[in-house]
């Protein structure tokens, strides 16, 4: 093989090197990026949080279950309604509703908690210097300034 030849095949092979090493330190500059984004680091709290509420609610759909729907399925003669044709079905549609439920409960009771917040947070600093303006005015026109 020609000495020319055997360079160009040198060139090549290290040109085709450094596009993969740069490719793959492209890659790893853009996960880096894409991993340091605030929605990422977001979703990750979120889903942390959703678990450990996901736990709470599941607690209170067991308290609910068990204090509330077993006695009522007890007077009503049912030993289980998963023994009907369609009973899981039907006990998957209690589970959603009583958990959609308690959830709407615990929404509500923070948006309420936010409402109270916001109710006692300071007066508009605007409004008032407003107010004051006006009240100024008013007693310049009152002495005739």
């Amino acid at each position: 093989m020609e000495l020319s030849a055997r360079l160009h095949r040198r060139r090549v092979a290290g040109l085709i090197v450094h596009l993969a090493m740069a490719r793959r330190s492209s890659f790893l500059a853009d996960f880096q990026a894409f991993i340091n984004k605030g929605n990422v680091v977001d979703l990750a709290v979120a889903v942390v949080i959703g678990g450990a509420f996901g736990k709470v609610v599941d607690a209170v759909v067991s308290l609910v279950m068990g204090s509330l729907l077993t006695p009522a399925l007890k007077a009503a003669n049912v030993d289980s309604i998963n023994a009907w044709p369609a009973g899981a079905v039907i006990v998957a549609l209690i589970n959603f509703v009583v958990i959609a439920f308690v959830v709407y409960l615990i929404v509500r009771a923070i948006e309420a908690s936010k409402r109270k917040e916001e109710a006692v947070a300071a007066p508009d600093v605007q409004a008032q210097l407003a107010s004051a303006v006006t009240h100024l005015a008013d007693a310049l026109d009152r002495k005739g300034l």
